[in-house]
């Protein structure tokens, strides 16, 4: 009797725990173990140590994908890779994250990744934190070039214009 050809492996994408801010030694090391790995990344403007700075990290903190071929490669030795928590299941049984998901997350990061809107929009009271109108919340008005921004302060009884560096300038006020 003929031998049946080997059914070929099906291919699925699986989200993994990782252990916090660990993301780029799991996928290190699952890569190594020759796992395809996808960690998707956003890139956002935060303030740290009271300037404005480009920070790039994980759109989904804690977690990555990989890609498994289902009887073919092992799923157990993910659970021992250093970084990783686990592969996340329901009960017993491993989700598959529909693979559409992932090619939508893949064109998007090509695109140059998720963007998260501009700190300040026009009309936003905005504390101003530094330089010489330090302790003044003014009106944020428009950008003036990457670093910079056009703010109305009030002077003399009326609204007036005045340039400051974006790192000058704190959060976003609450309108009471």
């Amino acid at each position: 009797m003929p031998s049946q050809p080997a059914q070929p492996a099906t291919a699925v994408w699986l989200a993994v725990r990782t252990k916090p801010r660990a993301e780029a030694q799991a996928q290190q090391q699952l890569q190594a173990q020759g796992f395809t790995v996808f960690n998707p990344t956003i890139t956002e403007r935060k303030r740290r140590q009271n300037r404005w700075q480009v920070i790039t990290g994980p759109l989904f903190p804690g977690y990555l994908f990989i890609q498994v071929a289902l009887g073919q490669q092992d799923t157990a030795v993910v659970r021992s890779t250093p970084g990783v928590l686990n592969l996340v299941r329901f009960g017993q049984q491993l989700v598959p994250v529909p693979g559409e998901v992932i090619a939508l997350l893949q064109s998007i990061e090509q695109q140059g990744g998720p963007s998260t809107a501009p700190p300040h929009q026009p009309g936003d009271k905005v504390a101003i934190i530094d330089g010489p109108f330090a302790g003044i919340t003014a009106i944020y008005q428009q950008a003036k070039g990457e670093q910079r921004a056009i703010m109305l302060i009030e002077m003399l009884g009326k609204l007036q214009p005045v340039a400051v560096t974006i790192d000058q300038l704190g959060e976003v006020q609450a309108s009471h």
